[in-house]
């Protein structure tokens, strides 16, 4: 299994990505599934799923697994806190990251997601951050490698340069 996020890539470099990863199956763990911006209107759901679609690429959005508008505040209170902008975070807040796991996490069963998982090519957890280290997506897959034995790959955007 991989996680992706939308940040730093385009479009076509994200499609790219999944190909290249073979990705048939992307589960989409964001509450909003809109990304502020022009240069992110593809990751925008509808258009997202339609460019997957073409790519035949299979779309899920697990919104029990989205993190509470509550805790995406909680967390954007520490970013503003440490002076970092939501693009920028390197790592989730100690108390963001206690509370998805006993709020979200333990509540959810992932043995349904394990089941569907494709039994060729793999399956990408999506969210915005660029670095699984900043976002839940990292906290679904530490579960998931950890109680399902699932082997977990970040992918990230090429760096420029």
């Amino acid at each position: 299994m991989v996680t992706i996020g939308v940040y730093g890539f385009d479009g076509e470099s994200f499609l790219q990505r999944l190909r290249y990863a073979d990705v048939r199956l992307l589960l989409d763990v964001r509450q909003r599934r809109g990304v502020r911006g022009p240069e992110y209107a593809w990751a925008n759901s509808r258009r997202l799923q339609a460019a997957l679609a073409q790519a035949r690429i299979a779309y899920e959005h697990h919104r029990e697994l989205a993190p509470t508008t509550e805790l995406r505040r909680l967390q954007y209170a520490e970013d503003d806190r440490q002076g970092v902008g939501k693009r920028s975070r390197r790592e989730l807040a100690a108390e963001y990251t206690r509370r998805y796991t006993t709020e979200i996490l333990d509540r959810a069963d992932l043995t349904p997601i394990v089941s569907a998982l494709p039994s060729s090519g793999t399956a990408a957890l999506l969210c915005v951050e660029r670095d699984p280290e900043a976002c839940h997506r990292s906290l679904i897959a530490q579960r998931l490698t950890g109680q399902h034995h699932v082997t977990i790959e970040h992918l990230r955007p090429l760096e420029h340069g």
